[in-house]
């Protein structure tokens, strides 16, 4: 038996007063979204609504939809989350001017380089291989974005065991338990700082980080004008003498750590998103042979086989854009944009308090029978002027809206198009006894196992 007298009435109180401030840390954010009258899954203290995600992102989203509505309250650890599926409401939270900083004329010439080189390896496989499809988009998307962005000759595609390329599955190999901690308890992170862990591994980011310097000192030492992501950056620096103090947030340009910050996060979105994109691509061409065979014809009735691709010509294809756009919708990049609010503001006649984080559930979206016909087929023709099923914008947004969206989406649609027209014109893609099929994609809304495809050369006269 338990002998009370061994602490001191002083100690139990002390011991008291910690256990319940603890217990309010834990469940004191909490009563957000229920003083807003916004309904959604009751959280637990600490985790709020996080354990739900073990169903899976895309399943626990639409139980929620289908429970409550167009918007609901969610919990990320302590931090409310407001999901929203309402297309005004999601036009009013993202839309506004955006601009692209690529001139896909210039970089051209390097991405048709670059998939000309795939395509080239493919060749070196034996007839009927099964092949890992985004180990095969992986080295090629690494090498288009490092050349384009930074101006240099990248070849991870012939160079498997290149540094890059194993410090980037490093890096992208994410650390989820480190994340739930963090998110559970927000306080932890200045802990870690004071005790130099980091989350993620310091190793590659140092190695990227100095690979990065090189580049920028190899841009200022050529006096040439290189018009790369890199460049504009540079352009746009601060020097470090004009920052008095580390608090100090100038109002316009970027020090030298914004900037090699900057181009360390556009070599990881270019890399994983397009290889991931390109992946789901042709394993929707695989598991619909008609489209496939249907956009092989419009490649051969409009391209030369063993001629250079035209750029105009690349742009005018139009079943193309429609398998891309089609297969962005079933599998968007991102199964969640999210947004921070700046400040408590009312949208629709909602109040959004500041902090709070609003989520838009693209995936949910995209699969919405009240924006989509059959919305779980693949089905390029609903994209097409002439189909009888209207696109609601604010609906479809696999590259995200307004200011904040993808940065290089145009230039992202550019690297998909060359070497899908490339690969197809010499490849059939077929199943083989190593694909999944079903599809089956985890909690994070990635495959499950890796989809595995074959590659059959065409036999053209």
């Amino acid at each position: 038996m338990f002998d009370f007298s061994l602490f001191s009435v002083v100690t139990w109180i002390l011991l008291v007063l910690f256990f319940t401030l603890f217990l309010l840390y834990g469940i004191l954010p909490y009563s957000v979204f229920k003083n807003l009258g916004i309904p959604g899954p009751r959280p637990f203290p600490f985790v709020g609504t996080l354990l739900h995600f073990r169903k899976g992102i895309s399943v626990f989203d639409r139980e929620c939809h289908e429970k409550y509505g167009d918007i609901w309250g969610l919990y990320d650890g302590r931090r409310p989350n407001l999901m929203v599926t309402d297309p005004e409401m999601i036009k009013t939270v993202l839309v506004k001017e955006c601009y692209s900083i690529f001139t896909n004329r210039r970089v051209y010439p390097i991405v048709a380089r670059y998939s000309d080189r795939l395509v080239e390896n493919l060749g070196k496989l034996k007839e009927g291989e099964s092949v890992d499809v985004k180990q095969l988009f992986a080295p090629y998307s690494l090498d288009v974005v490092t050349s384009t962005s930074f101006g240099v000759e990248a070849d991870s595609q012939n160079r498997p065991d290149d540094p890059m390329i194993v410090h980037l599955k490093k890096i992208i190999k994410i650390n989820f338990f480190a994340i739930f901690i963090l998110m559970v308890c927000p306080f932890v992170s200045r802990l870690l700082k004071r005790l130099n862990y980091d989350v993620m591994p310091t190793h590659s980011i140092d190695y990227f980080y100095n690979i990065i310097k090189k580049f920028k000192k190899d841009h200022m030492e050529d006096e040439t004008s290189r018009g790369d992501f890199l460049q504009l950056m540079i352009q746009n620096e601060i020097p470090e003498s004009e920052i008095e103090n580390e608090q100090e947030q100038p109002s316009k340009g970027l020090t030298e750590h914004e900037i090699l910050t900057q181009a360390i996060i556009f070599i990881f979105g270019g890399y994983e998103t397009t290889s991931v994109t390109l992946t789901f691509i042709l394993y929707s061409l695989a598991t619909n042979p008609e489209a496939m065979h249907k956009l092989q014809q419009e490649i051969d009735e409009s391209l030369e086989r063993d001629a250079p691709v035209p750029y105009d010509a690349l742009n005018h294809l139009q079943y193309l854009d429609l398998v891309i756009l089609e297969s962005m919708r079933l599998h968007p990049t991102a199964p969640r944009l999210e947004r921070v609010c700046k400040k408590t503001v009312q949208v629709h006649g909602i109040t959004i308090p500041e902090g709070t984080i609003v989520g838009i559930p693209t995936h949910l979206l995209h699969k919405d029978p009240r924006f989509w016909s059959s919305p779980e087929l693949f089905r390029p023709e609903r994209f097409s002027k002439d189909s009888d099923e209207e696109v609601n914008p604010y609906a479809y947004i696999p590259f995200g809206l307004g200011p904040r969206n993808c940065i290089g989406m145009r230039f992202a649609v550019l690297v998909m198009k060359m070497v899908l027209v490339r690969l197809l014109q010499s490849y059939t893609v077929e199943t083989c006894k190593d694909t999944m099929i079903p599809l089956e994609l985890n909690w994070m809304q990635q495959p499950s196992s890796p989809i595995k495809l074959k590659f059959v050369p065409r036999r053209l006269s």
